[in-house]
């Protein structure tokens, strides 16, 4: 209250109001005793400091791995076909460009964090644009992480028990190595791994706790791309590959519409916005999440950069939508056959290892939109254990009714991808209730805005003309 109190002058005492001290020293308990992590329902709590098992936060090699997993997900399979439509020199330099922007809006979300000390990014939407922000933050993230959670759930049912495409069945490994039988149809192999892959490691409270899963998964990703190496290097080395195309093709039917649609399946791929907060709140350091969020954007560049131009070297213009496909072919070759059948698989455990972290900034925000009102009871663990199965079981079927949603993939990336990683960052900068923006930051946070939208609107205009044969 800027009141200052002479104690040498006890005459001073009389005129200081001791109701308001108290007042003042009650709110400050109040503040010091806040947990900062009581304004999201399904985040751990913190136990005593009496407790000599209490958890102290979550290390920044941690944080690296889940925010690196968030990324690499069903994305990278797309990589290479943006090559053969940009070219080597143009997808190089898209990919540096995504990545630099979703540095920034990334720094946009912590810039206010640090300021109000808030823990998801639907409450950052609030603060700035209301109930009305909120909702269409947590919508979107339903969206976009439901429809990618399906996505990863049919891709490892393609890869376990097959599909039939166009007429042309593919077998799954489980069926090759097998035969076909009823327990390795796509419901059933789908179900065992709901139950015992996926639910142990979505009923684990903390994101921190997935941190192994999540190096492993990164590693993983890293096997994938070293063995696309080498069996590109070979396939080099004996002469049966093709030049790669360093810039577009325009003489053999690519428009420059077609380049924008590239974008969206970049942007997909380093989506990681909605697990920042979950991943911040759990670090034992809050100020580290700007580093961990650069060394995973150079980790995941090298990844994308690697796969993209090596899976484009190997298949070149026979490149398919999803490079897995391309795997799915049989050879006299028992160590091609061995590698094939190495990559599906070592691709679908990477898929099952990335699904918690999906699936946890999901719950938080379906959490967060249908329970902020209610206050922490006892039937918190059974809300938590109700919400995990509901959204497990409402995937688990979708996954079993669509055979295909790489349409819907395409829409997600040119409407909720860009509103989660770019304008709603950046509206929130532009909006500045706060007043901590500075002029460099409105300035970006327009470019960003004017990127997505227009790549958007162009990528969404040539797909319904690529669709319905508009010329």
């Amino acid at each position: 209250m800027g009141c200052h109190i002479s104690w040498k002058n006890p005459q001073n005492l009389g005129n200081f109001d001791w109701g308001e001290l108290r007042w003042e020293k009650q709110q400050t308990m109040k503040l010091e005793n806040q947990d900062f992590g009581s304004h999201a329902p399904l985040l751990p709590e913190v136990r005593s400091s009496n407790d000599k098992r209490r958890y102290e936060g979550a290390s920044i090699s941690g944080a690296i791995f889940n925010i690196s997993t968030g990324m690499v997900g069903a994305g990278i399979m797309s990589i290479p076909a943006t090559f053969k439509v940009l070219g080597v020199i143009p997808s190089f330099v898209v990919i540096l460009i995504i990545a630099y922007l979703v540095e920034v809006t990334v720094e946009f979300l912590l810039k206010y964090t640090h300021s109000v000390e808030l823990n998801t990014y639907g409450k950052l939407m609030a603060e700035s644009f209301g109930k009305f922000g909120s909702i269409a933050l947590q919508v979107c993230v339903m969206i976009t992480n439901l429809g990618a959670l399906i996505i990863y759930l049919i891709i490892i049912g393609d890869v376990l028990s097959g599909n039939t495409s166009e007429e042309t069945v593919h077998l799954g490994i489980l069926q090759e190595w097998f035969g076909i039988h009823w327990w390795n149809s796509r419901a059933c192999s789908l179900l065992f791994v709901v139950l015992f892959v996926l639910l142990p490691l979505l009923l684990l409270r903390r994101i921190d706790s997935l941190r192994h899963a999540s190096a492993l998964s990164v590693l993983l990703a890293g096997f994938f791309v070293a063995i696309c190496t080498a069996m590109a290097i070979h396939a080099m080395w004996i002469g049966k590959t093709q030049r790669p195309r360093l810039v577009p093709d325009f003489a053999n039917g690519v428009s420059a519409l077609d380049l924008f649609t590239t974008i969206p399946v970049f942007a997909t791929a380093f989506g990681c916005h909605v697990n920042v907060h979950p991943v911040r709140a759990e670090l034992g350091r809050p100020s580290d999440m700007s580093s961990a969020v650069r060394i995973s954007l150079v980790l995941c560049v090298a990844i994308y950069l690697a796969v993209g131009f090596f899976g484009y070297l190997l298949f070149g213009d026979s490149i398919m939508a999803d490079m897995l496909v391309n795997f799915d072919t049989t050879s006299d070759s028992l160590i091609t056959t061995i590698l094939n059948d190495t990559v599906r698989l070592s691709y679908a455990i990477h898929l099952m290892l990335v699904f918690p972290v999906m699936n946890y900034s999901l719950r938080v925000n379906v959490d967060e939109l249908f329970f902020s009102k209610r206050p922490l009871l006892d039937a918190e663990k059974f809300r938590f254990y109700c919400l995990t199965g509901v959204l497990l079981i409402f995937i688990y079927l979708a996954a079993i009714a669509i055979p295909n949603i790489w349409y819907f993939f395409q829409f997600m990336g040119t409407t909720t991808v860009m509103c989660l990683m770019f304008i709603f960052p950046s509206s929130i900068i532009l909006r500045d209730v706060r007043c901590i923006s500075t002029s460099r930051d409105k300035v970006l946070a327009w470019l960003v805005i004017l990127l997505a939208v227009g790549t958007s609107f162009i990528a969404i205009f040539s797909n319904l003309s690529d669709y319905f044969g508009w010329k």
